[in-house]
């Protein structure tokens, strides 16, 4: 339906959302987690302490912490920063954002301007590559391998920028649990990485949200972390290791970053109950939790991998990740998966298709699987029901075990 006042609408806006109908039977898209994992009875617990200690100063504006948000959460996080990430940063260096897409939106409003160039690498969050069109910046694309951003490719295109007088902005990266390929960049190119931005002075942006859902527990130091220039902006999340609709994220940069980016926010503040909930329930609580979560991550991610060499035997291709809520898929060259993407969800089953999550021109046979949301047998039905649509729209599996 048209709107009465369409015709003022200003050109270019995207195209109008549909009505929501409710999730697909077998939703593999997105970023969703575990529900079962969900805390829901210590965060209730929580939630009470705060508001009963606390709950007056909901009577101001940021809570009589100040405009970066509030006071005990920025304390909490210079605390897991120190111990996850080696990030050692005082609390007037963090500033909490609705959720990391804010976060992404403030940091691009610093820097960026229409016909810009940034460097990301070539399969990416699909988010920044839709928020960069957005602004119309020019992208760059570094290969990725099996170690993160390929650092000699990096180099290369470094000088052939150079080379036409162009500086980057800055290099996005998402150096620990990639998004989608699930890669860790090792030690040895994060130094690297860090040694040629200083040099080149190019700030790094560094989006680390899966972090926290290695298997092991084992992760090199975040960028942030390593760098002593101050060229770095770090940006973090809870909604992958508490709950995705819990919208707080962080930003964690130099405090004269911070001081120019704190004027742009203009909301009077992100959500005041998430960041008193959070604040109050990690302390106490985060630890034990991410260890719980990971352990059934790895598990959903064990009985995916198990469905699809069933269903679809060595016509799909994927290395394990060593964590994170996402498997980077490739299927035979034959399977369109913009196409499978579409004819799938038209039977209750949504993989997010590889070309909205790639620079490269060949990844229009890779999807990306979402496995944190579904249950084991949810996992296990829906990838049986995708190789069979496959096949009957491409020829492709050929063959399935279990038919």
């Amino acid at each position: 339906m048209k709107a009465p006042f369409s015709d003022l609408f200003k050109p270019g806006l995207p195209a109008p959302a549909q009505k929501w109908t409710g999730w697909p039977e077998f939703n593999f898209v997105g970023g969703h987690n575990d529900e079962a994992s969900i805390p829901v009875d210590a965060l209730k617990e929580a939630m009470d302490r705060v508001l009963t200690r606390e709950g007056s100063t909901l009577g101001t504006y940021f809570l009589q912490s100040g405009p970066l948000g509030f006071a005990p959460l920025r304390e909490y996080l210079t605390d897991k920063l120190a111990r996850y990430s080696g990030i050692k940063c005082e609390t007037d260096e963090i500033l909490l954002t609705s959720g990391s897409l804010q976060a992404l939106d403030l940091v691009n409003g610093l820097f960026l301007n229409a016909g810009d160039t940034v460097i990301v690498e070539e399969s990416n969050y699909g988010g920044i590559f839709a928020k960069l069109n957005a602004r119309s910046v020019n992208m760059v694309a570094v290969t990725v391998d099996e170690d993160g951003m390929i650092i000699d490719d990096l180099e290369a295109k470094l000088a052939d920028l150079e080379s036409k007088s162009i500086k980057p902005k800055y290099i996005y990266t998402i150096p620990t649990v990639h998004n989608p390929t699930g890669t860790i960049l090792t030690l040895e190119r994060r130094l690297r990485l860090i040694e040629i931005a200083k040099s080149k002075q190019i700030p790094i942006f560094e989006d680390e949200c899966y972090a926290d859902l290695i298997w092991d527990g084992e992760r090199p130091p975040a960028l942030r972390g390593l760098d002593d220039s101050g060229l770095v902006v770090y940006v973090g999340s809870f909604s992958k290791c508490i709950a995705p609709a819990l919208r707080v994220g962080f930003i964690v940069a130099d405090w004269p970053v911070i001081a120019q980016i704190l004027p742009m926010k203009g909301d009077a503040g992100s959500g005041a109950l998430e960041q008193m909930l959070l604040a109050e329930y990690c302390s106490e609580h985060f630890d034990d939790h991410i260890e719980k979560l990971r352990a059934t991550l790895e598990g959903k991610l064990d009985v995916l991998i198990e469905a699809l060499e069933e269903n679809f035997g060595t016509e799909a291709e994927f290395s394990r990740p060593p964590g994170g809520i996402f498997l980077w898929v490739k299927l035979p060259e034959a399977v369109d998966s913009s196409r499978l993407a579409i004819v799938a969800a038209e039977n209750g089953v949504e993989v997010n298709p590889g070309r909205e999550w790639s620079l490269e021109s060949d990844a229009g046979n890779w999807i990306r699987i979402c496995f944190a949301n579904p249950s084991h047998d949810t996992i296990r039905q829906g990838m049986a029901n995708l190789a069979e649509i496959s096949r009957k729209e491409f020829g492709h599996p050929r063959f399935i075990a279990n038919k």
